[in-house]
């Protein structure tokens, strides 16, 4: 399977996308070598081979939940630039 320089220019459409005529030539032929090589890997055997997920086995990589102090409204409330009582004063965003 190949694809012309007209379809190139085609999908360039549909991806409103603007090549020159050099960059169309040059798309084209990488395009072509793309799917040469998918080809190739066509030809393989993969009649015994499973599907991965993922082509690397990982465990679980997230640290454990544990449970910590929480903050208190006080210690939140202390390095706020503005505060009032109980909550954070902020300038006002809805006219």
């Amino acid at each position: 399977m190949s694809v012309t320089k007209k379809e190139v220019e085609h999908i360039a459409e549909l991806a409103r996308l603007k090549f020159s005529d050099e960059e169309l030539e040059s798309y084209t032929e990488e395009l072509n070598q793309i799917l040469a090589y998918v080809e190739k890997l066509n030809e393989l055997d993969t009649e015994n081979v499973e599907p991965l997920s993922y082509p690397i086995e990982n465990e679980n990589t997230l640290r454990k939940d544990e449970t910590k102090e929480c903050v208190t409204q006080k210690e939140a409330l202390k390095n706020a630039p503005r505060a009032d009582d109980k909550f954070f004063k902020v300038p006002k965003v809805i006219t």
